[in-house]
């Protein structure tokens, strides 16, 4: 057995001013046991797997002891949740344990959920249930293997402790890995305390560690902006083109490098319905499925807002270059949408009329009431050769899906791109009902279900044998009508 290097962790976000952070005591818990390792994560990140099967990486990733090098912290940050605005939130059951630079100069945050009470904890136990941190483990690594850009889970650690919630549930700690954790409202708390120093201090932080150098000439905050405007709109399309709802499109769940971050009443659709929302908290339908550009856009601008003083040394002038760049949003977010849907549609090529095209096939799915990956699924299928009969099912009616086919044709022509539709459409996603099945296993012991949906999804546009079941939509049974955050 090979010998574990101890790594070491320093984090750097304590240079930042206090204003961001705050000392988080550790909580130990009574029997830390491994759940999962993301063996093939830490690889990638060059952490030594001789370490991370060790009892140091389990006394550590179960907020027992410090990471080597490493005093643990809470972040603070502001954030509108549901339009509200909250000046204090910060990290109230989580920590950032350690940072982590990778052989490619990338640094990565370790940050443990469920590690115990912080300052913000806002009297919560500051623990998490086993179900809540596999659930993210599952849809953020679900995310790896769509290859849209997210944070990863690196551990899930058994406390050997009860959670009460709604029930008495096993109690676990995630080791999330991030770019960043730093978030919109991480800027709306400087903001807030009109700490112009504090905002920029983290600009500078931010820019350098996960953006390129500004080109000559061009304001570092304005540079800021436009790139997290520009991730933010690549990003949210490709949450869509794969009918992904995250439920919780808060500022303070908003991260600025760019990633998916905080899994909690988060769903793929199953039915198509553009007004669809699974959050148990959504109760206005903030956060909707075709509703999240528009959100993103607030929450940018909320960004902007905080960055005005550096923007230009005018108010007038500043606002006007914020509006500038916020009107980039939209555009782009529309190109990578059409371009995202023309590539899982099999459309070559680019044409003025594709955005009311790709209305139109989402009316018929709509109308017949269709699952949304499936019909992209045999969709695929049918381009490669399949009869258009497998389509058929996949609607309330035949009529509408023969209406779905026929539109779709027009524009398709006689030879769509079959290789971009099976690079773009998964055949496995974290299915809703399946998610929630693996969660009832492992929170009575069964890790099995678990293991098994993982291994799909690390690959989720291979077809896999004896995996029909996870390809399947749910029944009307098993339909999993609303989610919840966890906490």
């Amino acid at each position: 057995m090979a010998h574990a290097q101890t790594p070491t962790f320093p984090i750097t976000y304590t240079d930042l001013p206090a204003l961001f952070h705050h000392g988080a005591a550790l909580d130990p818990v009574a029997n830390p046991s491994w759940v999962l390792r993301n063996e093939a994560l830490a690889e990638t990140l060059g952490l030594d797997i001789a370490w991370l099967r060790s009892d140091d990486a389990l006394q550590a990733l179960a907020g027992n002891r410090p990471l080597p090098g490493a005093r643990p912290i809470a972040m603070a940050y502001s954030g509108h949740q549901f339009g509200g605005f909250s000046p204090l939130l910060g990290d109230g059951r989580a920590q950032l344990a350690g940072e982590w630079l990778a052989p490619d100069g990338t640094r990565y945050d370790l940050h443990l959920k469920g590690s115990g009470p912080t300052p913000f904890a806002r009297n919560g136990d500051g623990r998490a249930t086993l179900s809540a941190m596999l659930r993210e483990y599952i849809v953020s690594e679900a995310f790896a293997g769509l290859g849209i850009p997210t944070t990863r889970a690196l551990a899930v650690v058994a406390t050997g402790e009860a959670v009460h919630r709604q029930r008495k549930e096993p109690g676990a700690v995630l080791t999330r890995i991030a770019r960043s954790h730093v978030r919109v409202g991480t800027f709306q708390l400087a903001a807030v305390h009109r700490d112009a120093e504090a905002i920029e201090a983290l600009l500078t932080h931010e820019l350098a560690r996960n953006f390129p150098a500004p080109p000559p000439g061009f304001a570092p905050a304005r540079h800021f902006l436009r790139s997290v405007i520009a991730r933010q709109a690549k990003l949210i399309a490709q949450w869509m083109c794969v009918g992904f709802i995250h439920g919780v499109m808060n500022t303070d769940n908003m991260q600025v490098a760019g990633e998916t971050i905080d899994f909690g009443p988060c769903a793929f659709m199953d039915r198509f319905h553009p007004q669809k929302v699974f959050s148990s908290i959504d109760r206005s339908g903030r956060y909707a499925w075709d509703k999240q550009p528009a959100i993103a856009v607030w929450n940018l601008a909320r960004l902007a807002e905080c960055l005005l003083s550096l923007l230009a040394d005018d108010q007038d002038k500043a606002v006007t270059i914020a509006k500038e760049e916020l009107a980039l949003f939209m555009p782009a977010f529309e190109q990578h949408f059409e371009e995202g849907m023309r590539a899982k549609l099999g459309w070559r090529g680019a044409d003025a009329g594709d955005g009311e095209r790709i209305a139109a096939i989402f009316r018929h799915l709509m109308q017949g009431n269709a699952d949304f990956t499936l019909f992209f699924r045999r969709l695929t299928q049918v381009a490669a050769g399949a009869d258009d009969a497998v389509l058929s099912p996949v609607f309330a009616t035949a009529d509408e899906a023969a209406a779905a086919l026929a539109d779709w044709r027009i524009r398709a022509g006689a030879a769509p791109d079959v290789d971009a539709m099976r690079r773009s459409n998964p055949v496995y996603i974290a299915r809703n009902h399946r998610v929630e099945e693996a969660l009832a296993a492992a929170s009575a012991g069964d890790l099995a279900p678990t293991q098994k949906l993982l291994q799909v999804l690390a690959t989720p546009f291979a077809e896999q044998p004896g995996c029909a079941d996870l390809e399947a939509p749910p029944s009307a049974d098993e339909e999993v009508r609303q989610t919840f955050c966890g906490t």
